[in-house]
């Protein structure tokens, strides 16, 4: 069944009188008057003050369509110019009518009435409240009464170049997002095409896991650059390194204080939470931030407001937050580390950066990615020669190249190379140096175990020991207190214990090796 919506033309549905009306376009009438489409029932919104018309359009439309049911649908009005009023009056039609796009075919016609009601008309129609497709008449050059009409759906993915247009436009995103590297990894390249729909249609937290040098903080910045090309944003990008804030400091970057709030405070300052209003706040290795800030985050984000040291009164920002951790929170919430109603906050999309390793296939476009960056850097236009090229890509290919830094290291590698490459070019001594320095620089956990137990300790001591040692070592040296890396350390066998002395317990083991918590942390 087809149905057609319309509002009474007060001016244009008046013209003409007597027989003679027949002659002349009148745009509600013009419809029934089509002999390509039909229409089952017709709606005809109309005024009180015009009701006496409203009887003499729909004589005219059921004389004109014999097969057509007129039903008149008054429709009071103050002010048809009140944008406010006409769109509640239509938007309460709608719902109290609850057509079914499932049921019938709806036209929506947006020649007649105000132009305030056209728009609302229309507003309706995109959102769904109104289904169907619009329809737009127009008299004819001929000057008869039937006149020409236009159907508008206004489902874009049915027009062709429009459509078109949408996927180059998202096409650039993702490159955009991509700094512009041809990836090739599949599962990588799917995680960017979430992101980039997130971006784009969410201003929700977002929660970028991974480890280090994975390219966190690079793609928040990105993030924040599409947003701002779309004109999503207005205000800066503020990153921080949460893992450097301690203390009456931490509360003082992030939220800001009033002069003389702590010692040290001789001035009044904003904040960084202030600073990001109406743009992006990239929290990095949030994981490392206080119990005390935690909180303040949480009600700055639910609330867009939060309380600087020292102040009687709340200041406002409105931003995005974007978080940034190697680590895995949730565990560090079961240790007592981070709380849980935050990270239900923040990890509303949570997006895990795979590292280097997993994206071998990605080296290769990285490589000209990075020699690119490092001559617009130096002003000196840097390649490889053939077979340094074939050199370097057997080694980093290589599953026994672990690339701890990810694509950190990728870039220190490359700018090592390109810095000592005489005439701008890469040789294959080059390449066999740096893979040679690599291969026997030592890994940096070794480097702590050999300053703490001596450079001979790997003949001491089990290999089996040594693993564990060293993952001791990592938590205790990121932990501020021996209580913390214990809680950390003994998570889940501590829950089946009635009393617990986690401090305690580490510093025995710590012992073994003739370890301290001070000697590590320094």
């Amino acid at each position: 069944m087809k149905v057609m919506i319309s509002l009474l033309g007060c001016r244009l549905d008046s013209h003409g009188r007597g027989t003679g009306r027949w002659g002349i376009w009148r745009p509600s009438v013009a419809l029934a008057m089509q002999n390509d489409i039909h229409f089952d029932r017709y709606h005809l919104l109309y005024q009180p003050e015009f009701f006496r018309l409203m009887e003499e359009v729909k004589a005219d439309i059921e004389s004109a369509s014999p097969g057509t049911t007129v039903i008149p649908e008054e429709l009071p009005m103050d002010d048809p110019w009140d944008f406010e009023e006409v769109y509640s009056r239509l938007y309460d039609f709608s719902r109290k009518k609850n057509f079914s796009a499932e049921e019938n075919e709806y036209y929506i016609h947006i020649t007649t009435g105000s132009h305030v009601a056209q728009i609302c008309l229309f507003l309706l129609n995109e959102s769904h409240h109104l289904p169907g497709v619009l329809v737009q008449t127009q008299p004819s050059r001929q000057g008869d009464a039937k006149g020409t009409y236009n159907v508008i759906d206004l489902n874009l993915a049915r027009y062709d170049l429009i459509a078109s247009r949408f996927e180059e436009e998202r096409h650039d995103d993702l490159a955009f997002l991509k700094s512009g590297i041809a990836t090739r990894n599949e599962k990588f390249n799917r995680l960017i095409e979430t992101i980039e729909r997130v971006a784009i249609r969410s201003v929700d937290p977002i929660l970028l896991s991974g480890p280090t040098g994975a390219g966190k903080s690079q793609l928040a910045r990105r993030i924040y650059e599409l947003k701002k090309l779309n004109r999503q944003i207005k205000g800066d990008f503020i990153d921080v390194n949460c893992a450097t804030l301690r203390g009456d400091q931490a509360m003082s970057t992030l939220f800001g204080h009033k002069k003389g709030s702590f010692t040290g405070a001789v001035a009044e300052r904003s904040g960084l939470l202030k600073a990001a209003d109406g743009g992006i706040l990239f929290l990095d290795e949030i994981g490392e931030l206080g119990s005390d800030e935690q909180a303040m985050l949480l009600r700055a984000i639910e609330e867009k407001k939060f309380l600087p040291l020292g102040a009687d009164r709340e200041e406002s920002s409105s931003f995005q937050l974007i978080c940034g951790t190697n680590r895995d929170l949730r565990c560090a919430v079961e240790a007592g580390r981070f709380r849980a109603d935050l990270l239900a906050r923040i990890n509303l999309w949570d997006f895990v950066l795979p590292g280097l390793c997993e994206r071998r296939e990605d080296i290769e476009p990285n490589l000209e990615y990075e020699l690119t960056r490092f001559s617009e850097k130096s002003g000196k236009h840097v390649t490889f020669s053939a077979e340094a090229r074939r050199a370097f890509l057997d080694y980093a290919l290589a599953d026994e190249t672990k690339w701890p830094g990810n694509f950190r290291d990728l870039n220190a590698t490359v700018v090592r190379m390109a810095t000592l490459a005489a005439g701008g070019r890469i040789d294959l001594a080059t390449v066999r140096d740096e893979i040679a320095r690599a291969r026997r620089e030592p890994d940096g956990s070794d480097e702590t175990l050999a300053a703490l137990l001596g450079k001979d300790f790997d003949a001491r001591f089990d290999r089996f020991d040594l693993a564990q040692l060293r993952e001791v070592v990592s938590v205790c040296r990121s932990s501020r207190t021996l209580s913390e890396a214990g809680k950390r350390l003994f998570a889940v066998s501590r829950r089946e214990k009635r009393s617990v002395n986690d401090a305690d317990r580490l510093s025995k083991y710590l012992a073994r090796f003739g370890l301290d918590f001070a000697a590590l942390k320094s």
